[in-house]
């Protein structure tokens, strides 16, 4: 699917009867899941410049303290782009409660994307693999958060990211394991592919409690 760029568009993630139809013949488990829950919708933010940002914000927070910092940030710049990073400045940014390295590497971000280092529109255009290095070369973006932003913003229907503690709690719910390992979890991978970004989300519903009876089988 075609990222869109538009600043602050809001929607969800998209998918439908073909990829649940998919799904379900995979899994005799995960269908039950899917049957269960019903559809799930999570936001999306389109813009990749603010997805990078709000990514950086909301680092080793609380949600609450995210939202509270990103209603700063509207409220102080209006549009959140490169151009009212540059001109607000590390120190206003650090005044709207970040540490000063997550303003230092939001700046320097906002300098990149201005000066065209870093190529926003390059990077959407990019397979997987590609705008993950690409996404990890910034300061501030590692892996997992890199992963999110191809699914919660570029919605890439592909990514299942080993490093998310909550997809690795939702496999041990639905199949019953104790430990998730590397090997065990690319297993996975190979069945989902090419909808794994579809079964996030319904892994994430489970490890949240959307099915009550379904337990964690975790190693204590």
């Amino acid at each position: 699917m075609e990222p869109t760029l538009c600043q602050n568009e809001k929607s969800t993630f998209q998918y439908g009867d073909r990829e649940l139809s998919y799904l379900r013949k995979k899994d005799v488990r995960l269908c039950r899941v899917i049957d269960r829950i019903g559809h799930v919708e999570r936001e999306v933010d389109t813009d990749l410049f603010s997805s990078v940002v709000h990514h950086i914000v909301g680092q080793q927070i609380s949600t609450k303290a995210q939202t509270t910092i990103w209603r700063r940030m509207h409220d102080v710049l209006g549009i959140v782009d490169a151009q009212s990073i540059l001109l607000a400045g590390v120190p206003l940014l650090q005044s709207l409660g970040m540490t000063f390295r997550k303003a230092e590497y939001i700046t320097e971000f906002a300098e990149k994307v201005h000066t065209g280092a870093f190529d926003l529109n390059g990077v959407a255009q990019m397979d997987d693999d590609e705008a993950i290095l690409a996404l990890c070369s910034l300061k501030g973006i590692g892996v997992w958060t890199a992963e999110m932003i191809m699914l919660f913003c570029l919605q890439r229907p592909n990514i299942f990211s080993f490093d998310d503690l909550a997809i690795q709690r939702g496999l041990r719910m639905v199949y019953h394991h104790r430990n998730i390992d590397r090997k065990l979890f690319e297993k996975y991978r190979r069945r989902f592919t090419p909808y794994c970004s579809v079964v996030c989300l319904y892994l994430w519903a489970v490890a949240g409690g959307a099915i009550p009876e379904m337990h964690d089988y975790k190693l204590k």
